[in-house]
């Protein structure tokens, strides 16, 4: 446990602490701007592994049509689903785990984060003391940083947004980057349980932000939105296209203009 402790210190939250402050040093003193900064390096170094999600989710799209021949073809045999399923993931050369490995690495960046928000922005003699030992001995620029300002616009980036505008944006933001990502389905049941998802999580991290720090809530909304410019360059709009018309209903509409084009009976 103490090993883990150790590596955890060491790997994330000191080079996250440094890397902000150094920032904050280089940005005019401007919390803010360096969380931002960070966002944006933090979606660069985690950009080959979002490509990966992102080339993985656009694969499974085109291969849903097998995909629910499988589920046609062996009904209620799960096993055999799983089994076919695997096979037809091989052969298009598809990781089930491409498509949430980038989500479970930024999981420790928020935690880090969160963590050194608050570190950073402790005030008291204690925190102070603590954030002096954290901070790498040959970094002067961090050192003079100290003590912070959190003020950015009405945010104190230590507390939570007092208005709903964080919130919002934080739900807004991830909505709108979850339906790009997510394949359009013909499955009635599970395209509700595409909507089901395309609301929960942008709901609960919505809420989340009405108690978490607005620093931590700023992170979110910059993360989304670099996110949603990187999957329009890999994937185009995604699910945030209207759904295509099913083949009987595009051919009932084409029957009709048909029949409408043609000149009437005079008799």
């Amino acid at each position: 446990m103490e090993l883990i402790l150790v590596a955890w210190n060491e790997v994330l939250l000191r080079p996250m602490l440094n890397g902000l402050l150094l920032f904050y040093g280089l940005l005019f003193n401007s919390f803010g701007l360096s969380i931002v900064l960070l966002t944006v390096v933090v979606r660069l170094i985690t950009l080959p592994l979002t490509m990966k999600q992102l080339k993985a989710t656009k694969a499974i799209s085109v291969i849903q049509p097998k995909l629910q021949e499988l589920q046609k073809k062996y009904g209620k045999d799960r096993q055999k689903i799983s089994q076919e399923t695997m096979r037809l993931y091989k052969e298009h050369g598809i990781s089930p785990m491409g498509c949430v490995l980038p989500m479970v690495i930024q999981f420790p960046v928020w935690i880090g984060l969160y963590q050194v928000i608050i570190m950073a922005l402790n005030l008291t003699p204690e925190g102070l003391l603590g954030l002096s030992r954290a901070l790498y001995s040959w970094l002067g620029v961090a050192h003079e940083a100290i003590p912070l300002n959190a003020q950015l616009l009405w945010l104190n980036l230590a507390r939570p947004d007092p208005t709903p505008v964080l919130p919002v944006l934080t739900g807004a933001s991830m909505w709108v980057m979850q339906k790009q990502t997510t394949p359009v389905s013909a499955d009635p049941a599970q395209a509700a349980t595409n909507r089901m998802m395309q609301w929960m999580f942008p709901l609960m991290f919505a809420f989340l932000t009405f108690s978490f720090p607005s620093g931590l809530a700023l992170y979110w909304v910059i993360s989304n939105i670099v996110g949603i410019v990187i999957q329009y360059f890999i994937t185009g709009w995604g699910g945030l296209r209207p759904a295509p018309a099913p083949k009987a209903q595009r051919g009932e509409e084409a029957d009709g203009k048909a029949r409408a084009g043609k000149p009437r009976d005079k008799r």
